[in-house]
């Protein structure tokens, strides 16, 4: 049973749930894990995240390993230059005052659970000491570079906003479409350490919504703080999000078979049984994604708050990946009109704070009463957050007043067990 590990690798509000000393635990315990190899440090935009760094790297050094600090770069740079291991100090789409660690393998890939468990098995274990420090300035410029000519295409007449969430995509995202030919208006791109994903990014589209509408843009996009997620907005300003745009990249690309989550709307699974697209489901996360792609050998897959995968060419999710190949997929269209492909089934969310993140037995029982009761045309899910302590509900029906009444008979049952 992991113990601090979550959905996607160690997070929590710094000082609190997440100290330099446990993070330095965690940079020993991992480069133990991994042999006492060279590990790839990268970092978002937080202003917690230099001293969190050099807590790891000390861990590193403590264990006897190789750390090689690369400074601000996205997650996905780090997926794709992880040595024996890639590390990013982040905590992804999360406010300012959180930060956390992500783990990659060898090969790019998030570590699996009963590595995870291993890792803290060893997060008490002595190190020989003896490691070394380097710093890298070149990983922005490789990244960039492969993203660019594996990914983009002539976007000369395309005009979009591109929303950075004052993260890691600052520096880099306005100017990969812009080398492209596009004509680019860039916000969410002056980081002060204390604005990450604060009223911009991928978290809160009403800013990218609000400038594309006013600078009558064709599109928008949005990243989050480390850039692994990506949602669009069309040029009326109307969300886009990551099952549409994944039904329009399953079609441009011309799969057979795409991953998804159990959040996916069934609009999607809808859309792809008509296409003879095969789809397969997987726990929330997009590590879960990523692993399922790999033994059922497909390329592309995603979550709905905008996880693109795409191993054409790549090890991860990649946010400027994706919205690259998205404005790609519209070419000679509009997103709007590529959207509309996919009729969406209303959806009514509401999270439950709770102290301690496990789904009341009566809760998932009640759901699965309702869920047959329903019979495919509609839906219920309860599942805990990986990385808050939060229960999410899920109703999902073809109006909105059946969503949202599904969704509080669910959300009432969890509370009153929860006491």
């Amino acid at each position: 049973m992991r113990r601090y590990f979550g959905t996607d690798g160690v997070r929590g509000v710094v000082g609190q749930d997440l100290t330099e000393g446990l993070v330095e635990r965690l940079g020993k315990a991992a480069t133990l894990w991994s042999g006492r190899g060279r590990v790839f440090i990268g970092r978002d935009t937080r202003g917690s995240g230099p001293e969190l760094e050099q807590a790891f790297a000390r861990g590193v050094v403590a264990a006897g390993g190789h750390a090689v600090l690369a400074g601000v770069l996205p997650t996905p740079a780090v997926a794709l230059l992880a040595l024996d291991l890639g590390v990013v100090i982040s905590a992804s789409h999360n406010p300012p005052e959180y930060n956390g660690v992500k783990f990659f393998d060898r090969a790019g890939s998030k570590l699996t659970d009963d590595s995870e468990e291993e890792i803290e098995a060893l997060l008490d274990s002595a190190g020989p000491g003896g490691g070394t420090i380097d710093r890298v300035g070149v990983a922005t410029d490789s990244y960039f570079e492969h993203i660019v000519e594996r990914f983009g295409t002539d976007l000369s007449g395309l005009r979009l906003a591109v929303d950075c969430a004052n993260g890691a995509y600052s520096d880099i995202a306005p100017e990969a479409f812009a080398r492209l030919g596009a004509e680019v208006t860039a916000i969410g791109n002056e980081p002060d350490g204390t604005n990450i994903n604060m009223c911009c990014g991928a978290t809160d589209l009403s800013l990218l919504s609000r400038v594309v509408r006013e600078k009558r843009l064709d599109l928008g996009v949005a990243f989050d703080g480390d850039g692994d997620r990506m949602l669009a907005v069309d040029g009326d300003g109307n969300v886009v999000d990551g099952d549409q745009i994944l039904a329009i990249l399953a079609l441009h690309l011309g799969v057979d078979v795409v991953v998804v989550t159990v959040m996916t709307n069934l609009g999607f699974h809808r859309l792809m049984e008509e296409r003879g697209i095969r789809v397969v489901t997987t726990a929330v996360g997009d590590r879960y994604v990523l692993e399922a792609l790999r033994r059922e050998h497909g390329i592309l897959g995603g979550e709905q708050s905008g996880h693109v995968i795409c191993l054409r060419g790549h090890v991860s999710g990649d946010g400027l990946a994706a919205a690259l190949l998205l404005c790609g997929a519209v070419t000679g269209s509009t997103l709007a009109e590529a959207a509309a492909v996919m009729t969406r089934y209303a959806q009514a969310k509401e999270d439950v704070r709770v102290s301690r993140r496990e789904v009341p037995a009566a809760a998932l029982a009640e759901a699965e009463r309702i869920n047959a009761e329903l019979n495919g045309s509609g839906r219920v899910l309860a599942r805990a957050s990986g990385t808050e302590p939060l229960i999410r509900v899920l109703g999902e029906a073809e109006t909105e007043e059946l969503a949202h009444d599904l969704c509080g008979r669910l959300v009432n049952l969890v509370q009153s067990e929860l006491g």
